[in-house]
């Protein structure tokens, strides 16, 4: 049965878990230097519409150093910039290729592709979710403070993929996600109401940090939302992420974000670059979690 990661909710709260615990695994053995080549002759293709540091580099290095070759397609340069219907590229890519990660708008394009894909289709970034990173995020949290279950975690800034993907780890992971966003920048309510037993919306940053083990943001004008930085910036006036926010936060609190990141926008230069970020932790760990991802969708299934 092929098995795809559209969204965290593809993979059950245990699997989920495997896989934070064996990309823990893979971290520690790269800094022994010792090599793992379980997907030899494994062929990984990217197919990607948005623009991409963090998301290529990882899954390129992650295929590299399991043993196996990715190829990489800006959808400019694929038939997809000509037309060609996405389930036609699906059925043939599928073909050739051993997994597919796609980076791209709109979720429902994932979808389509995953509903005609023979092999394992990975969500590299929608308008919707950015499962992966989550994957990095929980397994930073995990080293950097623990189980991450019964935890209260703050989410300030934008209502967008990244705050859904935050709510569905606060339901699979079992922890309690405080969100605080400005008026009609909220995430989608009906996947708040969904995870209600986990997600809380609140009024203002501060009541999102009370006491909060981590507090989470994001760019406040995501990819394709440029032209409306201006607006964005008067809208979230009042969210930036600063010393005295953290310090509504627990003590050992912790801050993340996905990058890239604007210093004096969504977090001051201070907490980004301070003591209490893991922000070049979580980066580092989207190779460790995606390796760990591509070994259980191609060999545990």
């Amino acid at each position: 049965m092929v098995r795809h990661f559209l969204s965290l909710m593809d993979l059950s709260s245990a699997e989920l878990k495997r896989v934070i615990d064996r990309a823990g695994e893979f971290k520690q053995a790269l800094a022994k230097d010792e090599r793992h080549t379980s997907l030899q002759q494994a062929t990984l293709a990217l197919l990607f519409d948005k623009s991409s540091t963090r998301t290529r580099v990882s899954f390129e290095t992650a295929m590299t150093q399991l043993g196996g070759n990715s190829i990489f397609l800006a959808t400019e340069h694929s038939q997809l910039g000509r037309g060609e219907p996405v389930a036609d590229t699906a059925r043939v890519m599928s073909r050739m290729v051993d997994v597919i990660v796609i980076r791209t708008s709109g979720h429902d394009m994932i979808e389509t592709f995953a509903e005609h894909s023979q092999v394992p289709v990975i969500n590299g970034l929608t308008n919707l979710y950015h499962p992966c990173q989550l994957l990095a995020d929980i397994q930073t949290y995990k080293e950097c403070r623990g189980d991450i279950a019964g935890c209260e975690i703050a989410w300030v800034g934008d209502g967008n993929n990244m705050c859904h993907s935050w709510i569905n780890a606060a339901r699979q992971f079992d922890f309690r996600l405080r969100i605080a966003t400005p008026d009609g920048f909220g995430p989608n309510p009906d996947l708040v109401a969904v995870c209600s037993d986990h997600v809380t919306m609140v009024e203002s940053p501060s009541e999102a940090a009370r006491g909060a083990h981590a507090v989470v943001t994001d760019t406040w004008a995501s990819m394709g939302q440029e032209g409306e930085k201006e607006k964005r910036i008067k809208a979230f006036s009042g969210y930036m992420v600063d010393k005295a926010l953290m310090s509504a936060a627990d003590k050992k609190a912790i801050f993340m974000h996905c990058l890239p990141a604007y210093r004096g926008f969504e977090v001051v230069a201070e907490v980004i670059d301070g003591p209490q970020s893991v922000v070049w932790q979580q980066a580092e760990n989207r190779l460790h979690a995606q390796k760990a991802l591509l070994e259980f969708l191609l060999i545990e299934f």
